[in-house]
């Protein structure tokens, strides 16, 4: 009997460590569906930038795409003619005079034009020397004239060379060497970097401030705006760019933070317009704060939503999936609003919205999805939904990251910036750039007119027309 009561009690020892290996096992399978989970998220299924991505594998293509380039029946788009008042040169091109001969062929007054061609002219700067008339006083003293105030604060170079140097910074993506490089190989011109930087940072930078304290008061008093943020290098530290859009504008701050603060001194504690922004929490902070209506993204909610459906749980990919199409097909109605009955059609959005707060408001017991769910709760929920009351509200943030991604790449390009100085250029002339894209306006041609204005005391050039 001794015998059978220790091999029960060794039996239940072992039933017991494997119990407990069996748990810790379980513990292990679920921390490597979560680690598992992590590493499938990427630019196309969550918030995460394209950046983000260590491996983007290729798309594969699929039957039947159309090829590129002009596809059939598309009418042939022709680039115009130069007019004659642009033509500089004409070469009229005759046939060999033993030719005319030979064929009997009489020459005519007319002729016809086959090829315009642009060339660029074999020097492409001017060198402009400033000499002072000297004068003797009847006591004797030589004195001299005065060079204008213009031409002594523009310095070494003239306006529109500064104004070459921050467009080539600014909107071309180059390093002060590589811009350094271009005017050597092309113009001929040898220059140093910090002649560059100082033309940018010293000179162009102070030129675009009043227009830069236009975009920020602007932003402060547009109806909606949209709002994102990106990283940025300053000398081995990391900052943070911020981008607001407006109908009007567009206009960017670099700042060492990325909270609530910022757009608190953006936008202003009595900030009374919309705002489109992502699930960030720097954003709802400042909405909750401020009070103030949003329109959440719904991009970054699909993204979201996608990373659920990869899960390995069935529930909730199932869910997920539901999700997915009910919001597929709700935007399928909205896209086709110009097409229907106003009546009939907020009566199918309504239905298809409440389908999708039934769904959204039931998920599966998984962390990620509960916490979905919280979203939609109560008046949260109309965070979402703002677009369907308000005009010129859209469902996604999608202008204001499409107007960051220039300084995205910017940042790929150059690697940042190195003072305090180059931040503050970077934000004004990527914002005055941005601006005068949004009305048509030659952004080399602003920079250029704000360089006379600031050197010469002529008026400032017109960023934001008042006829918009």
């Amino acid at each position: 009997m001794d015998d059978k009561d220790a091999i029960i009690a060794t039996q239940e020892e072992r039933i017991q460590q494997l119990v407990k290996q069996v748990i810790d096992l379980q513990k292990l399978v679920e921390e490597l569906r979560d680690e598992i989970a992590r590493l499938k998220k990427n630019s196309s299924n969550s918030s995460k930038p394209p950046s983000s991505d260590i491996v983007k594998p290729p798309k594969a293509r699929t039957k039947g795409k159309r090829k590129s380039g002009g596809q059939p029946g598309r009418r042939k788009c022709s680039r115009q003619l130069f007019p004659p008042e642009q033509v500089d040169q004409t070469i009229i091109h005759e046939l060999p005079v033993d030719e005319v001969s030979r064929r009997g062929l009489t020459p005519l007054e007319e002729t016809k034009i086959t090829l315009q061609q642009v060339e660029l002219p074999e020097k492409l700067f001017r060198i402009i020397e400033h000499r002072v008339r000297l004068y003797r006083k009847p006591n004797g003293q030589v004195i001299s004239a005065r060079i204008p105030k213009a031409i002594r604060k523009s310095g070494f170079f003239t306006p529109r060379m500064h104004a070459l140097a921050g467009y080539l910074k600014a909107r071309g993506h180059m390093s002060y060497s590589t811009i350094r490089t271009f005017l050597s190989d092309v113009a001929g011109l040898d220059v140093s970097t910090g002649l560059l930087c100082n033309s940018c940072t010293r000179k162009v930078g102070p030129a675009l401030q009043e227009a830069y304290v236009q975009v920020a008061t602007e932003i402060r008093n547009a109806a909606i705006v949209g709002t994102d943020e990106t990283g940025h290098n300053n000398a081995g530290s990391l900052a943070w760019t911020w981008c607001q859009r407006s109908e009007n504008v567009i206009f960017f701050h670099i700042d060492d933070s990325r909270g609530s603060k910022v757009l608190f001194e953006i936008l202003g504690q009595d900030f009374g317009g919309i705002v489109m922004a992502d699930f960030f929490s720097a954003n709802r902070k400042f909405v909750r704060e401020a009070g103030v209506l949003v329109q959440y993204c719904w991009s970054h909610l699909i993204r979201e939503i996608r990373s659920l459906g990869e899960s390995v749980y069935s529930s909730v990919r199932r869910w997920a999936k539901t999700l997915e199409e009910l919001i597929r097909a709700m935007f399928r109605l909205w896209h086709a609003r110009a097409e229907r009955d106003p009546k009939r059609w907020a009566i199918g959005m309504a239905k298809w919205k409440q389908t999708f707060l039934r769904k959204v408001r039931r998920p599966p017991d998984y962390d990620d999805a509960i916490n979905l769910k919280k979203r939609f709760l109560g008046r949260a929920a109309h965070s979402y939904f703002l677009f369907l009351e308000v005009n010129g509200v859209e469902p996604t943030n999608n202008a204001t990251e499409q107007a960051i991604r220039h300084v995205v790449i910017d940042r790929r390009v150059t690697q940042g910036t190195r003072s305090w100085w180059g931040m503050r250029f970077c934000e004004r002339a990527w914002t005055v750039a941005a601006t005068c894209r949004l009305h048509n306006q030659s952004v080399f041609q602003f920079f250029g007119d704000a360089l006379l204005a600031t050197f010469g005391d002529t008026p400032y050039p017109t960023l934001i027309p008042e006829n918009r």
